[in-house]
């Protein structure tokens, strides 16, 4: 049995156990956590994201990301979502937020309806979690099964969002720092580097180093192919254009595919943080290869790890909050 036909059989008998995952804090997250309390909870969600990446594709990579960004400062508890209001200083205000994240008019939305539906019942945090699903599935990616449960943060974390979220120019241990300290391991690293980075565009601020002065020498990045580097450099020049967006993914920058690794191994990764995957570790190089030859393989280590990414401490039971706006915490 080849590897990937092994994987696929343990992926299918783990996808019949019921998933119920222990939080800290002494809850546990459950797909059925709303089936009596707001029954429509799912169907609501999955069509106003519909609705918002029908309008407009980047959409789906945009709330992906707000569950990426939420989770890895003090874990998925929507704390992300906050604005700044008396002692609580925005998250979105931190250096891989500003002018970057987007998609809250969508999670407003969304919250709007479900309070209309089932007053102060589902969420900000399991909003942010099912949105990320339903988005992945809209742009031709996988679906699953999404632990529910998730409560509300009284507060947001500014320096936790500048400091815990891993950046286009970081080198490679600091990302895998990065994703550790979160419980996440290197498959869970590639993979959801993978996922983020399939769909969406980036910014010329994010990337300009590696055209101009990677190491400080005046010169470009030796490992971005010559070609691509000279098509980036048009539209992303040495000062000005800083919010020019670049795809992603520039084979195909809207479907969820594993081309983002086809596109690494031919040197054409956009973003520092991408190219390192493959040039700097073996064991990473191993993965973008296999991710790279299969799909499904990418696509299943990618389910995995979005399950495991949105476990990352959750506040259960009595802890934190349902917030009635998902931009502040209840008066």
């Amino acid at each position: 049995m080849t590897m990937s036909k092994t994987f696929a059989v343990i992926f299918s008998v783990v996808s019949l156990v019921p998933l119920c995952f222990a939080a800290s804090g002494g809850g546990y997250l459950y797909p059925q956590f709303y089936d009596h309390s707001c029954p429509k909870a799912r169907e609501i969600v999955k069509s106003i994201v519909a609705k918002a990446v029908a309008k407009e594709t980047r959409m789906a990579a945009s709330l992906l990301r707000l569950h990426f960004h939420d989770c890895f400062v003090k874990g998925c508890d929507a704390s992300v979502l906050l604005d700044s209001s008396g002692s609580i200083i925005s998250e979105k205000q931190s250096n891989p937020n500003r002018n970057s994240a987007r998609g809250f008019e969508v999670i407003d939305e969304i919250k709007a309806a479900l309070e209309k539906e089932c007053p102060q019942t589902v969420s900000c945090a399991d909003i942010l979690a099912l949105a990320a699903r339903d988005s992945t599935a809209l742009a031709g990616g996988p679906s699953w099964v999404v632990p529910l449960g998730r409560r509300d943060s009284l507060g947001a974390s500014l320096s936790g969002s500048n400091n815990n979220i891993p950046a286009p120019n970081n080198t490679l241990p600091t990302i895998i720092t990065k994703f550790k300290l979160q419980g996440l391991n290197l498959a869970d690293l590639v993979a959801l580097s993978g996922s983020g980075h399939t769909i969406g565009r980036s910014r010329c601020t994010s990337f300009r180093q590696r055209l101009y002065n990677q190491t400080g020498n005046g010169l470009a990045d030796s490992t971005l192919e010559v070609a691509y580097a000279s098509q980036l450099r048009s539209r992303c020049p040495r000062s000005g254009g800083d919010n020019n967006l670049f795809p992603l993914d520039l084979v195909s920058p809207t479907k969820f595919d594993n081309y983002y690794y086809k596109n690494i191994m031919a040197s054409k990764g956009l973003l520092n943080s991408d190219q390192v995957l493959f040039t700097k570790s073996e064991k990473t190089m191993a993965l973008v290869k296999l991710y790279a030859e299969n799909n499904q393989l990418f696509l299943e280590q990618f389910v995995e790890s979005m399950i495991k990414m949105g476990n990352i401490s959750p506040l259960t039971g009595a802890r934190g909050q349902i917030r009635k706006n998902c931009r502040k915490v209840n008066s």
